[in-house]
């Protein structure tokens, strides 16, 4: 399984601190949450690519310039990056209204010039593509799947929803399975459930999962000790209590609706030091 980026929570601190159940589930990638492509980024000043892991990382980018992605891929390989992603799923409206994430299905083009940058500066076989099967519709994807075939991806991951269910509602796999049977590139599964390749015809190359196994982590008999783990790792790489806090709450808020954790959650979420978040956490 590849671990799948989630803004907030599958950061660089999450992978370093649980990397051990990272691992005894079967994750052997992960992908970061996505960075934005700028001009004059520098991969030794983000937080998400300062090496240290012990799992094989893939950076994503997020972007609509292809000078500022091309920029941004020749520095993570001079930084020893293998392997990058491009991000063309994010539903959130603020971003896909911007012609960027989701977006980017709504502008072939750019895609087309985005996916040309990737797998020209990072080399065949080494540049993914993370996206929806649509915007509005399931079809969208598919429709650009003649696009996608020119270029020789790593692969393609598919959240199996469009962009505007953002998380809710049932996946389509009907719709998957025509994107798989379409695409002359590995195909990667992503939607609710870790299921297997073998739940797919075709089969996909891998799956890649993201808020089951977070919230896994809060059905754990050691989650409280899981969670003081996370609140010392980020107390020192975050100063101050509210950026702690801040983090803290949005794994937690994963976790809402587990039992362990309902009636924890009304303590954490009006926790305002991290005194109050570690009382509030207490067993």
């Amino acid at each position: 399984m590849i671990l799948a980026p989630l803004r907030g929570v599958t950061i660089r601190c999450f992978r370093l601190t649980f990397a051990r159940e990272i691992a005894s589930a079967g994750f052997t990638e992960a992908v970061t949450p996505f960075i934005t492509a700028t001009p004059g980024f520098d991969p030794l000043r983000d937080r998400e690519l300062r090496g240290g892991e012990r799992i094989m990382t893939t950076p994503q980018f997020i972007s609509k310039d292809p000078s500022a992605l091309r920029e941004c891929l020749e520095r993570i390989k001079g930084a020893g990056y293998q392997t990058a992603d491009l991000n063309a799923g994010c539903p959130f409206p603020m971003v896909r209204n911007k012609g960027r994430g989701s977006g980017l299905l709504k502008t072939p083009e750019t895609l087309r010039r985005l996916l040309s940058v990737g797998c020209e500066t990072m080399g065949p076989g080494r540049f993914s593509l993370k996206t929806r099967l649509g915007v509005d519709t399931p079809g969208e994807l598919l429709a650009l799947m003649p696009l996608i075939n020119e270029f020789p991806l790593r692969f393609l991951a598919v959240h199996a929803r469009t962009a505007r269910q953002m998380y809710e509602g049932d996946c389509d796999l009907a719709a998957f399975r025509n994107v798989a049977a379409a695409s002359k590139v590995p195909v990667v599964y992503n939607g609710d459930a870790p299921l297997s390749g073998a739940a797919f015809e075709p089969p996909v190359a891998d799956v890649m999962v993201g808020r089951p196994f977070v919230r896994s982590l809060g059905l754990r008999d050691d989650s409280t000790a899981l969670l003081g783990r996370y609140i010392a790792a980020t107390s020192e790489e975050l100063s101050g209590d509210r950026p702690v806090l801040g983090r803290i709450k949005e794994l937690v808020s994963y976790w809402k609706d587990l039992p362990p954790w309902r009636r924890r959650w009304s303590l954490v979420k009006l926790a305002r030091s991290i005194e109050e978040l570690q009382l509030a956490i207490r067993d």
